[in-house]
């Protein structure tokens, strides 16, 4: 995972509310186990026609949003069912924050754990950055803020552990690795010894 402590760019809108996971990544997509090359499934249904051509008007379809990290969804997006899939696409179509008024609890702890940064703002913030498309916003993973091209800086709530794995571009298990001496010599001092296993 990529080391991510400050992140600046244009948003993608997407102001659709309720949006589930079975519409970021279709369930016939569910068959790889691989991170990589998963993104062109994002929004499969939405992106491409029935002869799988682009459909013009969809956000993520439009020349002016490559290349831009973060998406401005609507309320209560990936709710549904768990799927790691999910935050994968979103992730390697160059996605690394989406940004709403409300995020699914599952969606979002899955999104941590994969390195995209779930932001959640106040309903004001958030129909802002709904009305304004394109506004360049940076995401202070550092200082858990966002701040909009007004100057306005947003306070968002971040869990300590998956804030520091973000910054430090580790998952779960490379915090593990890291940590690997402390373990070991915790474990050693804790030895079984016969001798006290009365």
């Amino acid at each position: 995972m990529e080391k991510i402590t400050q992140l600046t760019s244009k948003t993608i809108v997407l102001a659709i509310d309720d949006v589930d996971t079975d519409q970021i990544v279709p369930a016939r997509f569910l068959t790889t186990t691989e991170r990589e090359g998963i993104g062109v499934s994002l929004f499969a249904d939405w992106r491409f026609d029935k002869d799988g051509n682009e459909i013009a008007d969809f956000p993520l379809n439009s020349p002016d949003a490559q290349g831009r990290q973060i998406l401005v969804a609507g309320r209560n997006f990936g709710c549904g069912s768990s799927r790691e899939h999910a935050p994968w696409a979103l992730h390697d179509f160059g996605i690394r924050a989406v940004i709403s008024s409300e995020i699914a609890d599952i969606f979002r702890n899955n999104s941590l754990n994969n390195g995209l940064i779930p932001v959640v703002v106040d309903a004001a913030t958030h129909r802002w950055l709904l009305d304004n498309p394109g506004a360049e916003v940076t995401v202070d993973v550092e200082n858990c803020t966002i701040t909009l091209p007004t100057g306005q800086t947003v306070s968002f709530p971040i869990e300590p552990f998956a804030r520091h794995c973000i910054i430090e571009g580790i998952d779960q298990m490379g915090f593990l690795l890291q940590n690997l001496d402390n373990i070991k010599a915790f474990e050693n001092s804790r030895a079984w010894n016969p001798s006290l296993n009365i």
